[in-house]
């Protein structure tokens, strides 16, 4: 057949497969029991979504496309799934702040004092800023893993440095 008789929208390009949230080489992939929790429900939705597209005929081409789509992101999850470790945090010391913990700070020089914060130190693909949930790779974590009740912890935020208290440190087993 020639040339002449094919739809320019046959040779689609292939799909952008959005990639999963930054972990850092080398960096085991630790989530929560709850965390790993989502990540198996968002498989499960996702092979669902695709067995839908599988059963579409209605347009061969976009079938093709959204398959591919469908299958990009499910690798990219399964290999995230295998390689998650989960941590309980209800198993970490209760005094320290660890992976899980929600950690209650407040400013005692620099920035605006006396403003507390609080976040939960979680999976990477557990991140969610506006639910106070922060990855266990990000600095804020990093500056005050390891540190007890009382302790105090500089932040580097942007130019400025700011004196944290850490007034709080709570753990407990998630909502499954």
């Amino acid at each position: 057949m020639s040339r002449g008789f094919t739809k320019e929208d046959d040779a689609q390009t292939p799909p952008i497969i959005p990639p999963r949230a930054a972990l850092p080489p080398g960096t085991p992939n630790y989530v929560t029991p709850q965390g790993l929790e989502l990540l198996r429900a968002e498989l499960s939705a996702l092979e669902a979504e695709r067995a839908l597209a599988e059963a579409n005929h209605d347009n061969d081409t976009d079938r093709t496309h959204q398959l591919s789509y469908y299958n990009g992101r499910i690798a990219l999850l399964a290999e995230r799934l295998g390689s998650a470790k989960p941590v309980d945090p209800a198993g970490q010391p209760p005094k320290e702040v660890r992976f899980g913990a929600t950690v209650t700070l407040r400013t005692v020089r620099g920035g605006r004092v006396g403003q507390e914060r609080t976040f939960t130190i979680v999976g990477v693909d557990e991140a969610d800023i506006a639910a106070g949930k922060v990855a266990f790779v990000a600095p804020i974590a990093w500056a005050v893993q390891g540190q007890k009740l009382k302790k105090q912890v500089s932040l580097k935020l942007g130019s400025q440095e700011e004196v944290v208290e850490i007034t709080a440190i709570e753990y407990w087993a998630p909502d499954l």
